[in-house]
C-alpha cells in the first residue's frame, strides 16, 4: 500500500508503431521492500500469464504490483498498463477502462470488450487490473477471455480474493515482518514530522508492539505514523483500544477506501454475503487460530446449515478474510487482529456477542473435559497438541467465563482439567492464577470447588509455595469434614504426601502409601501415579528400601506404559534415576533419566527437562565428570528459572549434596565457568548435550577453558584414557618410562585429580566440548 499517481502514457517504438509505455503508478513515497514476495512475482511472471496478489485492505497488494511492473518491465517490449477498478461500480465499464488506459479510442461498431482483445492480439505486454474484488466475476470472465484469444499477453492482478481462472498463480501478500514494519512507520513519521521519533532501543522496543498490534499491515501503520504529529509513539499505542477511531488520516489523494482503517475494512465487509458476514464476525470470537469443528460449533445455526460453514470458511480464506495455518495433517484458520476486533463490533453492534462467546466457552469446556477423560491413555500426545494449539483460546474462554455474570463455575473444571497439561507446558503459576480467580468469583458450594482447591494447591507447591499450599488445602479439607467422601481425601492426602517430600519430612511414607491405597481400592489408576513417585522416591531416602522404591516405581512405569501414555511414564522413569543415583545402578540411573528427556521432548513437555538434566548432572558427578556435571547444572538452571521452581526446593537433598560435590572438585573458577556455559547454551544444543549427542555448534568457551596441560601431557591423558599403562604409553610415545610417571603425576595434580579414571571422565568431557 502506499500512495500512487498514474495515467495513460504512449509512445512510440523503432519501428514507429503506438506502444503502450511502462508506466505503473508513480511512487510519492519511499518504498519499504518486500524481497520475498518481489521475486516470486517475476519468477511467475517469467514462467506463467495470470499471477493475482491476494491480501486483506490496506496489506500492500497494489503497491507491490507497481514494483512488481517496474521490475519486469524490460520483458514486455509492446509495454505495461495498469487499471485501476476500485472507483468503478458497474462491471461493464471494465474493459473500457482497459481501452482508455490502452489508449483506444471508442468505435460505432464495436464493443470495448473486443476492441481491447482485437488491439492486444499478438503483443507481448503486461496489464495490470488492481482492485477486482467487487467485480470479481467480471474480471475473471474479461480475463480468462483475454488470455485466449492474445496469447503472449500476460495478467496481473490484485484482489482479496482469487479470480479462480484456470492457469491463475495465487501470491498472498502477508503483512509486513516486524523489522520492515517499524522502518516504515519510521519512514513515513519523519515525512510528517523529521524530529518527532528517536531512533533508540526504547522507542523500536515500543514501535515493535505498536506494528505487532497493527498486525504488520501497511495501511495501518501509514495511518498511525501520520499521528505523529500531535503524538508519540507511546501515545498511539495507548489509544489502539480505539483504532478504528484514531487511525483515519491519510493524504487526501488517497483512494476514498483507504482513507481510514475502517472505510478499508467496510469496504471488504460489504463485498461478502450475509452468511459470510455471519461466519467472519462469529469467528471473531477465537483468539489465535481454530479448527473447522470449533467453527461449525461456533457458527452453525438456524440461519447457518453446520454443513454450510466449511464452504463459507472457504470463502473469507478466498477474500483474505482468513487465513490458512498448516499444523502437519492439520488446516486452521486466524484472522489478523485488526480484522477480528472489526468483526467483534459487528458482532456487538447486531447484540450477538454474548451468546456467540458463550457458544465458544461451551466447545472449550467440551474440549477439556473430553481431554481429561482421555488423559491417561494412548489419546495423550494428542490431546498435548490439540490444547497446546487452542491455549490463546483457552484463555479467552476461561476470561470470559471470570468476567460474565453467574459463569465462573465452569472455569473451575476448565482450568482444573487436565492439571498435568499446564504443568507440562511449564505453566503452573497461569493455572494457579486462573484457578484462584475462580474460586474467588464461583458460589462456595460448587461442586467442582474441592477438586479445584487440590489442583490449585498442587500448582502452588510446584511454585515453591508452601504457605499457599497450606491455605488451600486447609479449605479443601474442610470443605470434606463432614463428606463421606473417601476421594475426595484421598486427593488431599496426595497434596499434604508431596508438601511432605518437597520438605523432607518422615512422614511423607506413610502419606503417600495411605493415598495409593485408597486410589487403588477405587480403581483411579491416573490418580494414584504421582503418589505412587512419591513413595517410591521417599522410601528410598527415608529408610533405604530400594526393593520397595523400585516395586512402587515400577507399578507406576508398568501401568503408564500399559495405556500407552507418557506423562507419567517420564516421571516414573524419573524417579528411578533419583533413586538409582544414590543407592543402586548408575547405569540404570542414566538409562532412565535419558529415557525420560527423550520423553519429554516427544510431548514438549518444557516443565519435565529442568528435573531430567538435573538428574543427568547427579549422574555425572556420581561418575567423576565434574566439568560435565557443572555444564548439566548450568542447563538446568535455565530450565528450572523458565518454570518458575528453585532446585533447592524441588530436588533439595539430592541437589544440595552433588553440586556442592561438583563445585568442590573443580574448584569455583572452573565450576562457574562451565555452570556459565551452560546456561548460555541455546535450547537444542543444550538438550543434545544433555543426551551425549554432538551439537550443532561448540559450546561456548567458558565450557571448555584453556587446558591447563602442555601438549605432551594432553596426549599421554589421552593414552591415559584409552586404558594404556604407563609402560604402553612408552612405548607409544618412545619416550623414558620415567618421563611417563613424571608427566602422569603433573597431570593429576594440574587437574586436582586422584585417579586415572578421573583424568579419563575429563578426556571423555572435553571431547565432547571443543
Amino acid at each position: 500500500m502506499g500512495i500512487l499517481s498514474s495515467g495513460p502514457v504512449s509512445s512510440v517504438d523503432r519501428a514507429g508503431e503506438a506502444r503502450v509505455a511502462a508506466s505503473p503508478p508513480t511512487e510519492l513515497t519511499s518504498y519499504v521492500g518486500r524481497s520475498d514476495e518481489e521475486g516470486e512475482v517475476r519468477r511467475l511472471l517469467g514462467s506463467t500469464r495470470l499471477v493475482t496478489l491476494t491480501g486483506p485492505g490496506g496489506v500492500g497488494k497494489t503497491r507491490l504490483a507497481a514494483r512488481a511492473m517496474r521490475d519486469t518491465a524490460c520483458a514486455f517490449p509492446d509495454g505495461v498498463v495498469f487499471v485501476e477498478l476500485a472507483q468503478v461500480r458497474n462491471g461493464e465499464l471494465v474493459p473500457n477502462l482497459v481501452a482508455d488506459r490502452l489508449g483506444l479510442h471508442d468505435l460505432p461498431d464495436i464493443s470495448a470488450r473486443q476492441h481491447v482483445i482485437d488491439h492486444l492480439r499478438g503483443r507481448v505486454l503486461l496489464l495490470v487490473l488492481d482492485n477486482c474484488e467487487h467485480l470479481i466475476d467480471v474480471c475473471a470472465g474479461f480475463t480468462a477471455e483475454l488470455l485466449a484469444e492474445c496469447p503472449r499477453v500476460s495478467v496481473l492482478t490484485t484482489s482479496r480474493q482469487s479470480l479462480a481462472v484456470p492457469g491463475e498463480q495465487v501470491v498472498p501478500v502477508s503483512p509486513l515482518p516486524m523489522p520492515q514494519a517499524v522502518e516504515l512507520f519510521l519512514d513515513r513519521a519523519r515525512a510528517v514530522w523529521p524530529t518527532a521519533v528517536d531512533d533508540d532501543q526504547n522507542t523500536r522496543a515500543t514501535l515493535t508492539e505498536l506494528c505487532q498490534r497493527l498486525d504488520g499491515l501497511p495501511l495501518a501503520i501509514e495511518l498511525a505514523a501520520a499521528r505523529i504529529r500531535s503524538l508519540s509513539p507511546a501515545q498511539i499505542l495507548d489509544r489502539l483500544g480505539s483504532r478504528f477511531g484514531l487511525l483515519t488520516s491519510a493524504p487526501r489523494t488517497a483512494p476514498q477506501r483507504q482513507q481510514t482503517l475502517r472505510a478499508t475494512l467496510d469496504w471488504s465487509y460489504e463485498l461478502c454475503t450475509p452468511a459470510e458476514r455471519a461466519v467472519w464476525t462469529r469467528t471473531a470470537v477465537f483468539a489465535g487460530s481454530f479448527d473447522l469443528d470449533a467453527a461449525t460449533y461456533v457458527c452453525g445455526d438456524a440461519a447457518i446449515d453446520p454443513s454450510s460453514v466449511l464452504e463459507l470458511i472457504d470463502s473469507l480464506l478466498d477474500k483474505s478474510i482468513l487465513v490458512r495455518r498448516d499444523h502437519g495433517d492439520v488446516v486452521r484458520y486466524q484472522m489478523l487482529e485488526t480484522l477480528r476486533e472489526y468483526g467483534q463490533e459487528r458482532l456487538d453492534q447486531a447484540g450477538d456477542r454474548d451468546r456467540v462467546a458463550r457458544l465458544h466457552r461451551n466447545w472449550f469446556a467440551r474440549l477439556t473435559a473430553q481431554a481429561d477423560a482421555e488423559w491417561f491413555s494412548d489419546r495423550q500426545a494428542h490431546w498435548i497438541t490439540r490444547l497446546s494449539r487452542d491455549h490463546a483460546n483457552l484463555r479467552a474462554a476461561l476470561d470470559w467465563s471470570l468476567s460474565t455474570p453467574d459463569e465462573a463455575g465452569g472455569a473451575l473444571s476448565m482450568a482444573g482439567n487436565p492439571f498435568e497439561y499446564w504443568l507440562l507446558r511449564g505453566l503452573p503459576g497461569e493455572a494457579r492464577t486462573w484457578l484462584d480467580r475462580a474460586l474467588a468469583a464461583a458460589p462456595p458450594a460448587h461442586p467442582d470447588r474441592v477438586p479445584a482447591l487440590c489442583i490449585c494447591a498442587l500448582h502452588t507447591l510446584w511454585l515453591g509455595d508452601l504457605n499457599g499450599m497450606a491455605r488451600r488445602i486447609d479449605e479443601a479439607e474442610s470443605l470434606t469434614a463432614t463428606l463421606d467422601d473417601e476421594l475426595l481425601r484421598a486427593r488431599i492426602l496426595h497434596v499434604r504426601s508431596f508438601a511432605a517430600m518437597l520438605t523432607v519430612q518422615p512422614e511423607t511414607v506413610d502419606l503417600a502409601a495411605e493415598t495409593c491405597a485408597v486410589l487403588r481400592a477405587h480403581g483411579d489408576l491416573r490418580a494414584e501415579m504421582h503418589p505412587l513417585f512419591i513413595h517410591g522416591v521417599a522410601i528410598a531416602y527415608r529408610d533405604g528400601d530400594l526393593p520397595a522404591a523400585r516395586r512402587s516405581l515400577r507399578r507406576m512405569y508398568e501401568l503408564s506404559t500399559e495405556r500407552g501414555e507418557t506423562f507419567y511414564r517420564a516421571m516414573s522413569l524419573f524417579g528411578q534415576a533419583m533413586v538409582e543415583v544414590e543407592f543402586g545402578e548408575v547405569r540404570t540411573a542414566t538409562d532412565a533419566a535419558t529415557e525420560a528427556l527423550r520423553l519429554d521432548l516427544h510431548d514438549s513437555a518444557l516443565h519435565g527437562r529442568a528435573y531430567r538434566v538435573e538428574t543427568l548432572a547427579w549422574i555425572s558427578d556420581r561418575q567423576g565428570d565434574h566439568l560435565r556435571a557443572a555444564t548439566l547444572f548450568g542447563i538446568a538452571d535455565t530450565f528450572w528459572n523458565r518454570i518458575g521452581t528453585a532446585p533447592d526446593f524441588a530436588v533439595s537433598v539430592p541437589h544440595r549434596k552433588h553440586i556442592e560435590n561438583t563445585r568442590s572438585s573443580l574448584g569455583d573458577t572452573r565450576f562457574d565457568e562451565a555452570f556459565a556455559a551452560g546456561r548460555a547454551l541455546p535450547d537444542a544444543d543444550a538438550i543434545r548435550y544433555a543426551l551425549g549427542e554432538p551439537a550443532t555448534e561448540p559450546l561456548p568457551a567458558a565450557a571448555a577453558p584453556p587446558s591447563p596441560l602442555t601438549r605432551r601431557e594432553s596426549e599421554v591423558a589421552k593414552l591415559v584414557a584409552e586404558g594404556l599403562t604407563n609402560r604402553d604409553i612408552a612405548d607409544e610415545l618412545v619416550i623414558a618410562l620415567r618421563t611417563v610417571d613424571t608427566h602422569v603425576q603433573h597431570i593429576l595434580t594440574k587437574l586436582d585429580f586422584k585417579t586415572r579414571a578421573q583424568i579419563a571422565a575429563w578426556i571423555a568431557s572435553h571431547s565432547r566440548t571443543p
